[in-house]
């Protein structure tokens, strides 16, 4: 049974609405998720949906740098990769997510971002706004796999911006600063207001999904910022990720391509079903998908 989380960590997260866990990940942990991310960016595991790997990369034709580099974002990598799988429920996230969401959760997305020099972070958004709950579970864990800085386009959060429970509109922007075709707007904050969230290598920073947050575009020479995101809810919480079947009331509405981390499934007699398949985007594609 995962530890629960301390009392002071919670009470942190309900403030600011983001946590930072440092040292999560131990040394050979940290290791071998850098190793499987190249592994899936080479297309080693299983086929994928999107662009996968270039000609000649799989016989090891291209060095790993040049491999990570093709790509902005691998969605769903846990569906591909027992190492990224195992992560969703690692003991010392579950811990901190029931002690957050409460004794039933859920994981229904994994991605990793690979930013590598020159590339570009993602607007003002909160994850809310993508992946809509009924109860304000939705919490994303997002972890290091390179040191992330200012400098290479570490997370930028406005503290406190979650608790009027808002979720703000979206607009179209040109931007090449970021990924992202849309950031959020009409919010009481100023880029001012904002705080980097540096953290090492192995650390996770835990956001509720009504903070607003965003990242720059990486400006060190010759770096990587790699980071693996999952979000997750309470398994009460239904998801509606997808459109209604015939006769299906949209409050009813549930993705069941989920998986359990923590306590039990009300809704398991709906049984699980497959409906996301890893996808390997590179830059510039057109939008950051949730």
């Amino acid at each position: 049974m995962s530890p629960p989380a301390p009392a002071t960590e919670v009470g942190r997260y309900r403030r600011d609405g983001f946590l930072v866990v440092e040292g999560l990940l131990s040394d050979d942990e940290l290791a071998s998720l850098r190793a499987e991310s190249v592994r899936v960016c080479r297309n080693e595991l299983a086929a994928t949906d999107g662009h996968g790997d270039r000609e000649g990369e799989r016989e090891g034709g291209r060095p790993d740098a040049y491999v990570l580099q093709q790509f902005l974002c691998i969605h769903f990598p846990h569906k591909v990769s027992a190492v990224f799988f195992d992560l969703l429920s690692h003991p010392s996230v579950v811990g901190r997510l029931t002690g957050i969401i409460g004794p039933d959760v859920k994981a229904m997305q994994s991605m990793l971002f690979i930013k590598s020099e020159g590339k570009p972070g993602q607007a003002w958004h909160q994850d809310e706004y993508f992946i809509p709950t009924r109860d304000r579970s939705l919490t994303g864990v997002w972890i290091a796999l390179d040191d992330a800085t200012v400098q290479n386009g570490c997370l930028w959060v406005l503290p406190g911006s979650h608790q009027a429970g808002v979720i703000y509109p979206e607009r179209q922007i040109d931007d090449t600063r970021f990924d992202c075709t849309t950031e959020a707007y009409q919010f009481p904050y100023r880029d001012d207001d904002a705080v980097p969230v540096e953290v090492r290598a192995g650390s996770a920073v835990i956001l509720d999904g009504y903070l607003l947050h965003r990242s720059l575009p990486n400006l060190l020479s010759g770096s990587l910022r790699r980071a693996i995101v999952h979000h997750y809810m309470s398994a009460s919480s239904l998801l509606p990720w997808r459109p209604p079947r015939e006769g299906e009331h949209m409050a009813m509405v549930d993705d069941r391509d989920i998986v359990m981390v923590a306590g039990n499934d009300p809704y398991a007699y709906k049984g699980l079903e497959e409906r996301h398949q890893t996808y390997l985007r590179p830059d510039r594609e057109g939008g950051c998908e949730r």
